[in-house]
């Protein structure tokens, strides 16, 4: 294509419409004697003459005639693809499926208020959830997820994130543990027996972060996937657990006959964020945007309530 330029289409284009040198200059700024230049090039790029005289003007040769339109839409195609798109978002009538990469414990504490904004706002929109085995970025890159959500784990400099809220980790107890009737040290909390959350069956991340300032070793009789797998357990045994403070639901911990009691860790550990993470690709489109500001407030506002 280096022998080609495209800027001969558009010039041709009003050139035909016009038949009239001046006239052309005069719509594309030019001057005359520019746009004379221009038509040479044109003459010699299609091997006619385009447009020869007839008296005081120009008329169009046959083969400039069988080109009029076949160049005007491919004029009228080349300004539609090189100039910025327009913003407009009917809401009401979009249809698109958006696919959101995330863990179990995510889908239950914010899956509602998320089905709820978008039904309320775009009712032909379809949320996909999908499990996160794995956090390859490949899926983010071919353009079959929308969104991911989690703690960052990636090095990959093109994808952009942002945060939704910072967390961090409680300890959970049955309700009349021996736990909750004293001082809640570390050394007391070592001695607890223990349910763990690993969705991978290994203690990485912030999990052992937490679970090294309260000196904990990795040996647990129970060992579990999910966060809701380990409540259910504390729930009901004399074990605790450690979850995300975001997994306490309003109303979770007396939500039967056997209530759990949160409390803080009396040992420090860093908080961490949950962030949104997404492709460039996907950066500008307008359905996007909207989507992933959406899953941003509405997680915040969730989040709140905890």
């Amino acid at each position: 294509m280096n022998d080609i330029d495209l800027n001969l289409l558009i010039a041709l284009d009003v050139l035909l419409e016009e038949s009239s040198v001046t006239a052309a200059a005069k719509r594309l700024n030019l001057s005359a004697s520019a746009m004379s230049r221009t038509l040479k090039r044109l003459r010699e790029a299609t091997g006619d003459p385009l447009l020869v005289r007839a008296g005081r003007g120009l008329v169009p040769t046959p083969h400039a005639s069988s080109l009029r339109d076949r160049v005007h839409e491919l004029a009228r195609e080349s300004r539609s693809v090189l100039r910025p798109r327009p913003h407009d978002l009917d809401l009401s009538t979009l249809e698109r499926t958006f696919t959101l990469r995330t863990n179990a414990s995510f889908v239950e504490r914010f899956s509602v208020p998320l089905v709820n904004a978008i039904a309320e706002a775009a009712p032909r929109v379809c949320l996909r959830f999908v499990p996160k085995p794995t956090k390859a970025i490949a899926p983010l890159r071919e353009g079959q997820l929308d969104l991911e959500i989690g703690v960052i784990e990636t090095t990959a400099p093109e994808l952009l994130t942002r945060g939704l809220f910072q967390d961090r980790f409680v300890g959970v107890a049955g309700q009349g543990h021996p736990l909750l009737a004293g001082a809640i040290t570390p050394e007391r909390v070592a001695a607890c027996r223990h349910v763990m959350a690993s969705p991978s069956g290994e203690f990485t991340g912030p999990m052992e972060k937490a679970l090294n300032a309260l000196g904990l070793d990795r040996e647990f009789s129970v060992i579990v996937p999910g966060f809701s797998d380990a409540l259910r357990i504390a729930r009901h045994t004399d074990r605790i657990t450690l979850v995300p403070h975001s997994c306490l639901m309003p109303g979770r911990l007396h939500e039967d006959q056997e209530p759990l009691v949160a409390f803080e860790l009396p040992a420090p550990t860093d908080p961490f964020t949950i962030s949104a993470l997404w492709h460039p690709r996907l950066g500008t489109d307008p359905a996007h945007r909207w989507f992933r500001e959406l899953v941003i407030s509405t997680c915040r506002a969730a989040y709140r309530e905890t």
